[in-house]
C-alpha cells in the first residue's frame, strides 16, 4: 500500500498529461467563489511541518480515493528556485511576489519543468526548501500563488498538503490533517532520503536546520504553520506509512463526499 503510483507522483496529481496552470485565470476564478460547499466536501488538507510526511501520505491517500493532489511546497519551492536563478532580492518583497506571478512551470508524467528546465530534483534540496520557507513569509508571494492552490479544487476530489491549507487555503474542507513527527524523526527521514539520492549530508546539521525552519514558519506573520481549530492532529513518529493513511481514510469515510 506504501507505493506512491506512479501518476500521483507529479505536482498537481490526476491526469498524467501536461499540466500549465495559469495564474490570471486562477486568480479570477477565486474571485468569483467557485469553491462552494459541495465542492469543499471533496478536499482533504494535510497539513505539517517539513519532513512529517505530507507528500507521501497525501499522495497515498488521493491515490486509494481517486483524487487529485496539490504538493503546495512545491510552488514556494519553484518560486524559491526562480529567484535565485534570476539573483533576486530575498529582502524585496514586490520582486520576489512579481517572480511568484510569473513563474513559466509545466507539470507532466512526474516532471516539473522551469523554464523548460527539468528541475524535478533540485527543488527537493535542502537549500531549496529553505529559500521556499523564506519566500513563503512573503505575504507578496502567498497572494500570487493562492489562486493557483485552489483552482485544483474539482468536483474529482482533491487531497491537498502544505502548511496553511486548512487554515487559508480551504479553510472550509470537509476534513482537515495535521500531521507532525519529532525533530529528530524527521530529521532521520530526511537523512535517509537524501543519502539513498548520493547527497552528501549530516544529521545533526538536519536536526538543526528543521528546528530553525520550524521557528521561521510558526513565527512568520503571514499564514503562519499552525494547526487549524478543527483539524485532527496526527503524530507519526512511532507511525508506519500504512497506520498513518489508514487513520485518514478512515475520517473521510465520515466527513467527506467520496462518491465519484
Amino acid at each position: 500500500m506504501a507505493e506512491v503510483p506512479k501518476t500521483q507522483e507529479h505536482l498537481f496529481g490526476g491526469s498524467p498529461e501536461k499540466q500549465t496552470p495559469n495564474p490570471a485565470y486562477c486568480t479570477l476564478r477565486l474571485l468569483r467563489g467557485e469553491i462552494g460547499k459541495n465542492m469543499n466536501q471533496k478536499i482533504i488538507t494535510i497539513d505539517g511541518p517539513s519532513g512529517s510526511g505530507k507528500g507521501t501520505i497525501a499522495a497515498l491517500v488521493a491515490a486509494h480515493l481517486g483524487w487529485r493532489v496539490l504538493d503546495s511546497g512545491a510552488l514556494y519551492r519553484l518560486t524559491g528556485l526562480q529567484a535565485r536563478n534570476q539573483n533576486a532580492d530575498f529582502h524585496n518583497a514586490d520582486v520576489l511576489g512579481e517572480v511568484a506571478e510569473n513563474l513559466q512551470v509545466e507539470f507532466e508524467h512526474g516532471k516539473i519543468h522551469l523554464e523548460k528546465q527539468d528541475v524535478t530534483d533540485s527543488i527537493r534540496s535542502e537549500k531549496a526548501g529553505n529559500d521556499a520557507s523564506r519566500v513563503a513569509a512573503v505575504t507578496q508571494v502567498r497572494a500570487a500563488l493562492l489562486g493557483w492552490q485552489q483552482h485544483f479544487a474539482t468536483s474529482q476530489g482533491l487531497v491537498a498538503d502544505g502548511r496553511d491549507m486548512g487554515t487559508v487555503v480551504f479553510p472550509r474542507a470537509a476534513l482537515k490533517i495535521f500531521l507532525t513527527a519529532s525533530a529528530e524523526e524527521r530529521a532521520r527521514r530526511r537523512y535517509k532520503q537524501l543519502k539513498e539520492k548520493g547527497m552528501p549530508v549530516i544529521l545533526t546539521s538536519l536536526v538543526e536546520e528543521i528546528r530553525e525552519r520550524d521557528e521561521r514558519d510558526m513565527n512568520r506573520e503571514e499564514a503562519p504553520l499552525r494547526a487549524a481549530d478543527d483539524a485532527l492532529t496526527i503524530d507519526s513518529s512511532t507511525l508506519t506509512i500504512d497506520e498513518v493513511v489508514e487513520q485518514i481514510l478512515a475520517q473521510a469515510h465520515k466527513y467527506c463526499d467520496l462518491t465519484p
